[in-house]
C-alpha cells in the first residue's frame, strides 16, 4: 500500500507560528521532485510541541494540498490511548490515507499493552494505521510476535522500523504471512533494511534532498542494489550531518539554506552550533545541493 521515498515532513514555522504557505509550498516540492508519500506531524514536524489546534490544521493543509496526488500518513500517536484514538479520528476525517502511531513512550507498557493500545485506536477507526517502533525514544520496544499480531487486524498496514536492527524486518517478515508494507525509519540503514524485504523508508534526508532519496528508493524497489549503493553513499554525510544535533535543528538549517523555508524551531529544540553549521553545509555541498 506504502512504498518508497516518505517524506517525514518538518513544519516550517515564522515568528512563533505555523507558517501555512511554506507548508504549502513544501507539499507543492515534494510532489513535484518525486516523493511518494508525506507524513505531516511525526517527530520531524515537532509534533510534541505543536498545540492541539496546530496539529490538526497542519494535517488538513498537507491533505488539501496533496489533493491526491501522494498518499498522506497523518502522525497521531500518543501514549495517551484516547488522545491517539481522537487524532485518528480527526486525521480521518481530513481524509488522510493512514496514521502513524508511535509506541507508549514514558508509561511503558509490556507487549499486552502494547498490542491493547494500538488495537483500541484501530476499533475505534476506520483508517489504516502504521505502527512506528523506535525503542531508543519509546523506551519500548515490539517484538516481531507482538507485530504479528498486530498485522492480523485488518487496518494495521505496516511498521516504520526505527530499531536499529537491521535483521528486524526479517524476523517480522518470517512472522507475519498477509500483506504488510515494511517501511525504515533510518536513511542511514534503510539501504540494509530493504535488501531484506523493506518496501521504503518514512524519511528526514527526504525533507532537502526528495530527488534523490526518491531514485535511491526506486532503485531498490527495481532490485538494482549497485545503482542504490551509489545513491546511498552520495546521501550518508547527510544522513549524518542532519542528526549531529536533535532533530530537526539540522534538517529545519539545511533547509533554510535551500530556500526551502525558515530555520525556526521551537524549543526545547534549540539551534545548530557553528560547527554543525558547517558540518550541514559540506554535506549539501558533498550531496551535490549546493555549491
Amino acid at each position: 500500500m506504502f512504498k518508497g521515498s516518505i517524506v517525514a515532513l518538518i513544519t516550517p514555522f515564522k515568528d512563533g507560528q505555523v507558517d501555512e504557505a511554506s507548508l504549502r509550498k513544501l507539499v507543492d516540492w515534494h510532489v513535484d521532485q518525486g516523493t511518494h508519500g508525506i507524513v505531516p506531524v511525526g517527530t520531524t514536524g515537532e509534533s510534541p510541541t505543536l498545540s492541539h489546534a496546530e496539529h490538526c490544521r497542519v494535517v488538513e493543509i498537507v491533505v488539501e494540498q496533496a489533493a491526491g496526488r501522494v498518499p498522506v500518513i497523518a502522525g497521531a500517536g500518543s501514549n495517551n490511548t484516547i488522545e491517539a484514538i481522537e487524532f485518528t479520528r480527526h486525521a480521518q476525517q481530513a481524509g488522510a490515507d493512514a496514521t502513524l502511531h508511535v509506541a507508549g513512550y514514558y508509561n511503558r507498557p509490556h507487549q499486552e499493552g502494547l498490542y491493547q493500545h494500538f488495537k483500541a485506536v484501530h476499533d475505534a477507526t476506520d483508517i489504516p494505521i502504521i505502527v512506528y517502533n523506535i525503542p531508543p525514544r519509546a523506551i519500548v520496544d515490539i517484538q516481531p510476535e507482538t507485530m504479528a499480531r498486530l498485522a492480523d487486524l485488518p487496518r494495521i498496514v505496516g511498521v516504520k522500523d526505527a530499531t536499529g536492527d537491521v535483521s528486524r524486518v526479517s524476523k517480522e517478515r518470517m512472522a507475519i504471512r498477509n500483506g504488510f508494507c515494511y517501511l525504515s525509519g533510518e536513511d542511514g540503514t534503510a539501504l540494509a533494511y530493504n535488501a531484506q524485504g523493506g518496501n521504503g523508508c518514512i524519511s528526514v534526508t527526504a525533507n532537502v534532498a526528495p530527488k534523490l532519496c526518491s531514485e535511491f528508493q526506486l532503485a531498490c524497489l527495481d532490485g538494482d542494489y549497485a545503482t542504490a549503493l551509489e545513491y546511498h553513499e552520495r546521501l550518508m554525510p547527510l544522513h549524518v550531518a542532519l542528526f549531529l544535533e536533535p532533530s530537526p535543528a539540522g534538517t529545519k538549517y539545511a533547509a533554510g539554506l535551500l530556500g526551502l523555508c525558515g530555520d525556526e524551531a521551537r524549543l526545547p529544540i534549540v539551534p545548530l552550533s557553528d560547527a554543525s553549521k558547517e558540518r550541514v553545509k559540506d554535506a549539501l555541498r558533498q550531496t551535490g545541493l549546493m555549491n
